[in-house]
Parts: structure tokens; sequence; C-alpha cells
């Protein structure tokens, strides 16, 4: 089974040609085993152009025969922010159903009170339909710069959710060298609504680290997580004495750069509908380089 691709400004239309391995298999179960959620099914159902067999509309109950040709037809829903042209914010990859912004420090993912019109959901407009929604498969904090996954359609947010592995890099204070695993708890700070700390009583949190670079003062940190706990890697680094350059909530030094030495430089995915592997990579921002 191979999916014919095919879009336009409406709808994403996927077009299955049935094999012998999934011949008897009701449609549901099948688009189910693709990964489309309940709730997009749902919402295809409901549909009269969302599920159709060998160019007729199918009930989700039909079975499935080999040669069959199913197409699904996901319409947009939603609607982007205004729209905002920025050239610091570069497009590290985009085809219909992804886009991936390399995310300039100091700029929010979404809206807010504070934020209208100036936001990476504003950029992200420039490249989708007016009537998509903004889903961000993930979140980066405003100072944290890197790459941010949108996904164009339901399908692909559903399917790619937790599913993306990042390589994140820091400069922290102090001398690393090798590999190593910080596995220490982490829950908010009690009277404060952002900050975070290690306490006995938090939820379980596990960065693995490896040293890239060291100057003997500072060193650049490869860091992967397998948690994603808020500010899960400043707060483990604090706790060790050796907080993230410019991070001022957890001690950081500033003299060199000011917001914190964060960056999402590298992602690895699946894609949700050809399933090809992909890897999408970034360069370090001006004010990281030249820190180590």
């Amino acid at each position: 089974m191979f999916p014919i691709l095919l879009y336009n400004n409406v709808m994403r239309e996927i077009i299955f040609k049935i094999d012998d391995k999934n011949s008897g298999l009701m449609i549901r179960d099948f688009l189910r085993n693709f990964g489309v959620s309940s709730a997009l099914l749902t919402k295809l159902k409901q549909d009269e152009n969302g599920i159709k067999l060998n160019g007729k509309f199918a009930k989700a109950i039909e079975v499935l025969k080999s040669g069959d040709n199913l197409t699904v037809n996901i319409k947009n829903s939603g609607k982007m922010p205004e729209k905002f042209e920025c050239e610091n914010v570069k497009v590290a990859y985009n085809d219909e159903d992804i886009l991936v912004l390399n995310k300039p420090p100091l700029m929010p993912v979404h809206e807010s009170r504070n934020h209208r019109g100036d936001t990476l959901a504003n950029v992200a407009a420039c490249y989708m339909e007016s009537d998509c929604a903004f889903r961000a498969v993930y979140r980066l904090d405003r100072d944290t710069s890197g790459l941010v996954l949108i996904a164009k359609n339901e399908l692909a947010a559903s399917k790619l959710a937790g599913k993306i592995k990042k390589d994140y890099y820091a400069v922290v204070s102090g001398k690393f060298e090798g590999r190593g695993t910080i596995d220490l708890p982490i829950r908010r700070v009690q009277e404060s609504i952002i900050e975070r700390g290690v306490f006995n009583d938090g939820e379980r949190a596990i960065t693995h680290y490896e040293a890239i670079k060291t100057n003997g003062e500072n060193t650049l940190l490869k860091l992967n997580l397998e948690t994603g706990r808020t500010h899960q890697i400043r707060v483990h680094f604090s706790h060790l004495g050796a907080p993230l350059l410019g991070d001022t909530l957890y001690g950081g030094n500033c003299e060199k750069i000011n917001r914190q030495a964060l960056h999402c430089k590298t992602i690895y995915f699946t894609h949700p509908i050809t399933h090809e592997k992909i890897t999408v990579d970034s360069d370090f921002p001006k004010d990281f380089k030249g820190l180590i």
C-alpha cells in the first residue's frame, strides 16, 4: 500500500491503492492502522467527500479488496493569524504536510496578550492557507532558538505528536567531559508561576548529555530529552551548579549572551504520510557562536 498524495488550497487528498495485505479490512480499521485518530475519523465520516471508495461515497464499515482505490479528503480547519514576513526566520523544510521553521531567539511561538503579529505563528501564516490551524507539534521557550515543526493538517499533527527526536545544544558553565545522564525529578517552585526546581516529589525528568567542546570555563553540550518537563535542561544543569550561559532565571552568566544559550539544532522524524525517514538540521544563531 503506497499513498498517492494530492493537495489543493481547500483540503489534503490522500489516495491509497489497497494491496493483498490490507484486503479484507474495514475502511475504519485500515485508517486507524494508518494513524487516523478517532476524532478525525468521525469528521471524515460526517463529510460526504471525506471517504470515497473507487470514486464513490463510502461508509467506514465497508470492506476493502485488493486493487481498490480508497480516497481520504482532510479539509482545512481553523484560521491562521495575521501574516508576518521576517527575514530572520528561515524555512528549514516545507512540503504539503509539514513546515519546519528555524526560530530566532527572543521570538515567541504562539500569539499572546503581549505578542500580537510578531510570533512564529505569524511567520508560518506566510507559508500556509488562511483556513488552516496553526499546529506546532512542540514548542520552544521564547528565548530558545532552533527548529520548530508545524503540521499543516490534523492527520500530520496527530501522527507526529510525541514522535520527534530533537538534538538540543547548550553552553553551560563549568567543564564537562564525555557522556552522562541526569535523572532528577522536577516540579514548580511554590509561590512561583514560572520557576521550576529539583524536588523529591516532582515528576521524573531524564536528560542525556554529551560534551562536544570545552574551554575549561564553559562547555558546549549536545542534549537529548527522555522526558519533556518545563525548563528541564535549564533546571537540571542549574541544580548541578552549571547553569546555561545567559539564563537569568536559573543563575546563568550573562556577560556573553543575553538569553539562555539553548538551541534546537536537529530534528528526526518519520513523515506522517509517506513514512520517509527525515532529518532536518540548522545552524547556530549568531549570538551562540563563539561562546566556547
